[in-house]
């Protein structure tokens, strides 16, 4: 966001000296009175674009106008980020097939509506001993939805869980 004192304005400007840009301007360098005086003739402000540079270099601008365009550019930029959605499948090591092809008419859904899809196996007390199965269940799916979306991540074992990721293709 651009804060109210981002930039020194007017009578806030410390330089003696300053190179005056703008519109209806002859650009150049004048005694910082003087670009005051020709702002206010326009009815405008005089802002501090390039405090570092030797002199700052300042514009003759309406300020309110310039602020109210950066958020509003700002906002803009913000509407058009895509937001993700990660969706959670849940499997134990054990799925039967009918329990694996429901979710996996799931997943599809995620995948075309552009979700992120998150696949896991959960292991429960000693139903760790089974991560093999785990690992080729997760397989399987990430097989039968290439069609729909590229593995992210593999298999991978964090815990009691074997996580897997796979993003949508792109249209």
């Amino acid at each position: 966001m651009i804060k109210e004192d981002q930039h020194r304005i007017n009578e806030k400007i410390r330089a003696e000296e300053v190179r005056l840009v703008g519109d209806n301007v002859e650009v150049g360098i004048y005694p910082r009175q003087k670009a005051l005086e020709i702002a206010a003739e326009l009815g405008t402000d005089l802002v501090e674009i390039s405090p570092n540079a030797k002199p700052p270099v300042c514009k003759v601008m309406d300020y309110k106008k310039f602020v109210y365009e950066q958020k509003k550019r700002e906002k803009a930029l913000k509407a058009k980020a895509t937001k993700v959605v990660i969706k959670e499948i849940r499997f134990g090591p054990n799925t039967d097939d009918h329990d694996y092809e429901f979710k996996k008419k799931h997943a599809e859904k995620f995948l075309k509506d552009g979700a992120k899809l998150k696949a896991y196996v959960f292991f429960k007390g000693r139903s760790i001993i089974y991560k093999d199965q785990g690992e080729i269940l997760l397989l399987r799916l990430a097989q039968e939805l290439e069609d729909y979306g590229k593995v992210e991540q593999m298999p991978r074992l964090e815990g009691k869980r074997m996580t897997m990721f796979i993003a949508p293709k792109k249209k």
